[in-house]
């Protein structure tokens, strides 16, 4: 099962962003088959997800901006080179995990070399969020940066979908600011334990609910959002 901070009821500051996320990749991942890598494991939160792959392996790099205390990482690798041979997997997923890698443009040929023609790639990216496991976060890449840095390493683009929209970004970055930031900081009242804890408990859930409810009447716009979701497949060998 998807663990519940992956998967967050109404209550999650991060509701809007993280369930987006989850219905997304639910969507797209019994789509992979095969021997899977994921590219930046973590806990592997989304692996129960993926119902048709034969093997799951994790891979993930042990450096600054992210302690991997507790968490389910089967290899390390040097953030260079990925240590398995040529054309090992039939997929890869890699979720929330391209904005840390310093030399994006070196590391995708070595996904693409570990993983065989005709196999598929499954990313998410964010694009409007803030700053996070500082100092590793470099990038925020659009959906026609992806498209290109992929096609240049032999992927053909099945896919490009975006999680959330115009609206919905800034309502989820205003609760963000609203949790991590003013609560603590608010004159007077933020020097208070039991004001938090209300804001947490009453005022977040109050604020995502009243926005789930009026979200429907709010017009759209996808030229801002969360994150993007790109599913792409190997071109076979010429």
């Amino acid at each position: 099962m998807v663990p519940k901070n992956f998967n967050p009821s109404i209550k999650h500051p991060l509701y809007f962003i993280r369930k987006g996320l989850f219905r997304k990749i639910s969507f797209y991942a019994p789509q992979l088959k095969g021997k899977l890598l994921d590219f930046g494991c973590g806990e592997k939160p989304y692996q129960s997800l993926f119902t048709q792959v034969s093997s799951y392996t994790g891979l993930d790099y042990q450096g600054e901006g992210h302690d991997h205390q507790n968490e389910n990482v089967d290899v390390f690798y040097d953030g260079k080179t990925i240590p398995f041979s040529d054309e090992s997997f039939d997929a890869v997923f890699s979720s929330e995990v391209f904005e840390h890698v310093f030399g994006l443009a070196q590391i995708l040929p070595e996904i693409s070399r570990v993983t065989k023609p005709g196999g598929q790639l499954l990313i998410t990216c964010p694009f409007a969020w803030e700053e996070h496991e500082m100092p590793v976060d470099y990038a925020r890449y659009t959906q026609f940066a992806l498209k290109d840095m992929l096609e240049k390493n032999g992927y053909d683009i099945q896919v490009i979908d975006k999680n959330g929209h115009f609206a919905l970004a800034l309502f989820q970055l205003f609760v963000l600011y609203i949790h991590d930031h003013w609560m603590h900081k608010v004159p007077f009242l933020g020097q208070f334990n039991w004001f938090k804890k209300g804001i947490r408990q009453i005022g977040i859930p109050i604020l995502n609910g009243g926005f789930r409810l009026f979200e429907p009447f709010w017009p759209k716009s996808d030229r801002f959002y969360l994150n993007t979701i790109v599913l792409a497949v190997k071109k076979p060998i010429a």
